[in-house]
């Protein structure tokens, strides 16, 4: 399968990327490198530096490409930068899949799996874990443009009959994952404990988060490649973690080094949030296969740290 990968040198978007080449599939990426790594490149992907809010390049990308399948995981991910600049945030995030989902439906081809998301579409529900019937209150330019993405799609699917699957991930977490925005703190938690800087628990640490391992989701796109069309999918793990919890996960796996943990002024962001993943088990048959505690040690370890096991 000739698959095209935006955002493939990215957290994600890489461990997808060599994911499908172990599966033997081709794989171009493209990617503009606004947080994505050269040196997550897969050797046998085909790269293509652009950005998929430049129509023109995505037009020439499709005309060289032929694709069996795309794969879109290029965003703008900060929710609390989606506040500072919402126009961006709807230019990277909107605009930029509008201008895939044009050169797909032009271009014939066929399916596309979407990078949403479960941590942020939901608001705070009442009732947790969250199902994909639970109402969409998205609270932030973010969630606003990943619900927008989500209705272009299934819409011009209809009228346009190409195949989808869209993915509503909860907080993933993992090996390559850059220490910026709000999701990625476990990250952000190891690098500052790294440099020998506390890290900041902001307001009370009360607030939970559904978390996800990288090569979990990863399988989980895998399992997209030619199931569960016309799907949307929770993926996450259904449990609910608060930030004080995910410090001392990452303190742990320091050892005596650790730092103490300093706290910080509250900012607006989801109270709480776990994902109901069982449509995912049901349909494609996936689940979560690691543990938040092993996946902490995994992601701390590729750090370079060496973790008290």
């Amino acid at each position: 399968m000739r698959v095209l990968i935006t955002g493939g040198a990215g957290f994600i978007g890489s461990h997808i990327q060599d994911k499908y080449i172990g599966l033997g599939h081709h794989v171009t990426v493209l990617d503009n490198f606004s947080t994505g790594k050269r040196e997550y490149l897969n050797p046998l992907s085909t790269l293509i530096e652009g950005d998929i809010t430049d129509e023109s390049t995505v037009r020439g990308v499709f005309q060289k490409g032929k694709f069996d399948l795309i794969n879109h995981h290029a965003a703008q991910i900060n929710i609390r930068y989606s506040y500072d600049d919402p126009i961006n945030d709807c230019r990277v995030n909107v605009i930029g899949t509008l201008n895939l989902l044009k050169a797909m439906i032009d271009f014939k081809v066929p399916k596309i799996i979407f990078a949403s998301t479960g941590g942020a579409i939901y608001g705070s529900p009442q009732t947790l874990p969250a199902d994909e019937s639970t109402p969409p209150v998205p609270g932030s330019p973010y969630a606003i443009s990943k619900l927008t993405c989500e209705n272009y799609i299934r819409n011009l699917s209809e009228l346009y009959g190409f195949r989808y699957t869209i993915f509503r991930y909860a907080n993933v977490y993992g090996p390559r994952q850059i220490a910026k925005g709000e999701a990625g703190v476990v990250a952000i938690y190891t690098e500052r404990l790294l440099h020998g800087k506390s890290p900041v628990i902001f307001g009370t640490g009360d607030h939970t988060r559904d978390y996800v391992f990288v090569e979990d989701v990863a399988r989980a796109n895998a399992l997209a490649l030619e199931n569960g069309d016309g799907n949307i999918f929770n993926i996450g793990c259904g449990v609910e973690t608060n930030v004080r919890d995910v410090y001392d996960a990452v303190s742990k796996a320091f050892g005596d080094t650790a730092l103490d943990a300093k706290i910080g002024d509250p900012v607006p962001e989801v109270e709480r949030i776990a994902l109901d993943a069982s449509h995912a088990k049901k349909v494609l048959g996936w689940t979560p296969t690691i543990d938040f505690e092993s996946g902490v040690l995994k992601t701390v370890k590729s750090f370079g740290v060496d973790v008290s096991d």
